[in-house]
């Protein structure tokens, strides 16, 4: 859709971009989550007022007494930001009444049907308006589908006579944050945006460019929400193939593993995924059903994705009949078998259990009777049903276990020494690599 042209007084550009370019704005971000509060740490860091918004009262206690619950933000940082006023949060939405931008970043996850739960964003555009006030940025950072922005924010943010781009500006922006990775994190990531306006997109281009490396602007909200369904369902949909090439190979006695190295030598037209148990994370195994929901209200069906979808749910079953397996060469049944998990978080090396598919490989081998136990150096505890977990030294439970399964491969676990105490290790992340054992079973 083309951005309309809109008459903009310039007054109200000149004023809202004088003090994001002298950085006297006052900047707000709605959602203190692992999105949110990197973001009012940068903004802050850059020289900005930042207050942050959030409805659980222990998150803002944590932030207002310096102490981050966020893996890629530092303590220190938070401390010093708040220490100097730079950085405050609080559960009163009326502060926005004194802000200039406000950045959105609030859970967008999929109902059980598989369709988009707008209900957070709702909730913070209707807190939002009750104190808009004209020459405001407003961005919405939460992944969602394409046209959210413009069919669900705008009207909302319309309803009291402002116009936009006119009287307040609206972007989206997509969040690009990649827990854990040490190389790229907030202020390195190039940052989309784009704005219902080209006045907007300008004034969304600006506010990032203080505090983020590099901006990259589109031309329409539509482009930006699009960016990102394109970004996960590319990565879903290449998972999903290579889960589906791992069963493959491992019903004709192909090392998957070994193919992937081999075929990655070839210097164009081939980029590497790897297998693994199953897709986890709010990002990678949710967005895409965001672009099937939306091209489904559009009459077309999403088979690409619908189908990656399913080869990457089935993984956990998949592992389970591994350790089955395993377990059954050994003259073991699954049933009164010991099996120790090793790493339940998504992915290595962080403590986020969302969506993390060793639930589902726990939850699977208790209802077939196998009596569970699980280390994780970033995950102490865990909850599975009714019922809490908590992490064991790996070395003593390895050694009492008829079976382990690595499912994530943390960079702190020495497994050369735990394959020597284990009877059994199923490995679905290929940690063991270059190691030769009849103990190991690959994926």
């Amino acid at each position: 859709m083309p951005q309309e042209t809109v008459q903009v007084p310039a007054a109200a550009i000149e004023r809202l971009a004088g003090r994001i370019s002298d950085r006297t704005a006052r900047v707000g971000i709605i959602g203190l989550g692992y999105v949110g509060l990197p973001l009012a740490v940068e903004f802050a860091k850059a020289g900005f007022s930042v207050t942050g918004i959030d409805l659980i009262e222990s998150k803002v206690e944590r932030i207002n007494a310096g102490d981050s619950y966020v893996q890629d933000v530092p303590s220190d940082e938070v401390c010093s930001l708040v220490d100097n006023g730079k950085l405050c949060a609080t559960t009163d939405f009326s502060a926005i009444s004194g802000l200039d931008t406000i950045n959105i970043c609030v859970p967008t996850p999929l109902r059980k049907t598989k369709d988009p739960d707008m209900s957070y964003i709702v909730s913070a555009c209707q807190e939002l308006v009750k104190y808009v006030h004209p020459g405001m940025l407003v961005i919405l950072e939460s992944t969602t589908y394409p046209g959210t922005t413009d069919e669900l924010v705008l009207p909302m943010m319309s309803a009291g006579g402002m116009q936009v781009g006119r009287d307040f500006f609206l972007c989206f922006s997509p969040e690009r944050v990649d827990p854990g990775n040490p190389k790229y994190q907030t202020k390195n990531i190039p940052k989309v945006v784009g704005g219902v306006t080209p006045a907007c997109t300008e004034m969304g281009k600006l506010f990032y460019s203080q505090a983020l490396q590099n901006v990259v602007p589109v031309s329409s909200t539509q482009v930006a929400e699009m960016v990102k369904l394109l970004e996960n369902t590319f990565r879903m949909i290449n998972i999903g193939l290579v889960n589906e090439l791992a069963v493959m190979c491992d019903r004709m006695g192909i090392n998957i593993w070994e193919v992937i190295d081999a075929a990655a030598t070839k210097p164009f037209g081939f980029m590497p995924f790897y297998p693994g148990p199953g897709l986890g994370g709010h990002c990678i195994p949710i967005d895409p059903f965001y672009l099937s929901w939306k091209t489904r209200q559009a009459g077309i069906e999403a088979r690409f994705i619908e189908l990656a979808g399913y080869i990457n749910g089935q993984m956990p079953h998949f592992v389970v009949e591994k350790v089955q397996n395993a377990l059954n060469d050994h003259g073991k049944a699954v049933k009164g078998s010991r099996v120790h998990v090793l790493g339940v978080a998504y992915k290595r090396d962080i403590d986020d259990v969302r969506e993390s598919p060793a639930l589902d490989i726990i939850h699977l081998l208790q209802r077939r009777g196998a009596a569970v136990t699980y280390s994780d150096p970033h995950v102490p505890t865990l909850r599975i049903e009714n019922e809490t977990l908590f992490s064991t030294e790996a070395g003593g439970a390895l050694e009492d276990a008829d079976c382990a399964v690595i499912i994530t491969d943390h960079g702190s676990m020495d497994y050369r020494a735990l394959l020597d105490k284990a009877k059994l290790i199923v490995d679905t992340r290929n940690a063991l690599r270059g190691l030769a054992s009849d103990k190991i079973i690959r994926l």
